[in-house]
C-alpha cells in the first residue's frame, strides 16, 4: 500500500479516535496504520515535561527559534512512516504550518519514554524508523528500569552510537545535556503511582 493511501487511513483513524473516550496515538509503522490507546502516567509525563523545559533552555543559546514539544507527528513519506514521539526538538515555526505532522527532515532529536504496556516499540520500531528518517538523536528514557540510552549517528538505518546512562546521571544529548537526578521510575504493581 502506497503513503498516501496510509496517510488517508491514518487520517480517518484520527477522525474516529476523537469520538472514543479517552486519549488515542495514530502512528504508521512496518504493519501500516496502528491506533493505540495512550495512557502515560504522571511519572512519564514528568519526565517528558522536565526533559522539555531542560532543552528549550539550551536551545535559546544553541538553537534559537527550535523548541522541544510535546505532540506533533513526525512524517517520512518516502519511508511510509509517521511516528509520534514524547518529546521532539523542532523550528518553533513548523507549529504554525498547515497540516498534522512535521517533515522528519526538520527535526532535531527525539525523546521516547518508554510505557510500561509496549517498550517493544521503542526499542525495536522506533529504533529503526528514527535513524532511517535522518534524525540524528534519540533518547529512550526507561523508567520501569531506571536507564537512558542515547543514540547517535544515523547511518543506513540505524545509530552508529550508543551511550548508556541511569537516573541521576547528567545525560550528553547531542549539543545539549539532560539533568536526569529529578527522574522517577514507575512503581511496583499495587502502588499508587505506576
Amino acid at each position: 500500500m502506497d503513503y498516501a493511501k496510509m496517510r488517508a487511513i491514518a487520517e480517518e483513524l484520527g477522525a474516529y479516535a476523537e469520538r472514543l473516550e479517552g486519549a488515542w496515538s495514530v502512528e504508521i509503522g512496518p504493519s501500516g496504520p496502528i491506533l493505540a490507546m495512550m495512557c502515560p502516567s504522571k511519572r512519564h509525563e514528568g519526565a517528558v515535561r522536565r526533559i522539555c523545559k531542560q532543552l528549550d533552555k539550551q536551545l535559546l543559546v544553541t538553537h534559537p527559534g527550535y523548541i522541544c514539544a510535546n505532540g506533533p507527528e513526525i512524517e517520512h513519506p518516502s519511508l511510509a512512516r509517521m511516528r509520534r514521539p514524547d518529546a521532539l526538538v523542532i523550528p518553533e515555526e513548523v507549529l504554525d504550518e498547515e497540516g498534522l505532522a512535521v517533515d522528519a527532515t526538520q527535526v532535531l532529536a527525539v525523546v521516547e519514554i518508554v510505557s510500561p504496556s509496549n517498550p517493544s516499540n521503542d526499542y525495536g520500531e522506533k529504533l529503526s524508523d528514527y535513524p532511517a528518517m535522518g534524525i540524528g538523536h534519540y533518547m529512550i528514557v526507561d523508567p520501569r528500569t531506571g536507564t537512558i540510552e542515547v543514540h547517535s549517528e544515523p547511518c543506513s538505518g540505524r545509530y552508529l552510537n550508543k551511550e548508556p546512562y541511569i537516573f541521576g546521571d547528567v545525560v550528553p544529548f547531542g549539543p545539549w545535556t539532560v539533568e536526569t537526578a529529578g527522574f522517577r521510575r514507575y512503581g511496583k504493581p499495587g502502588d499508587l503511582e505506576s
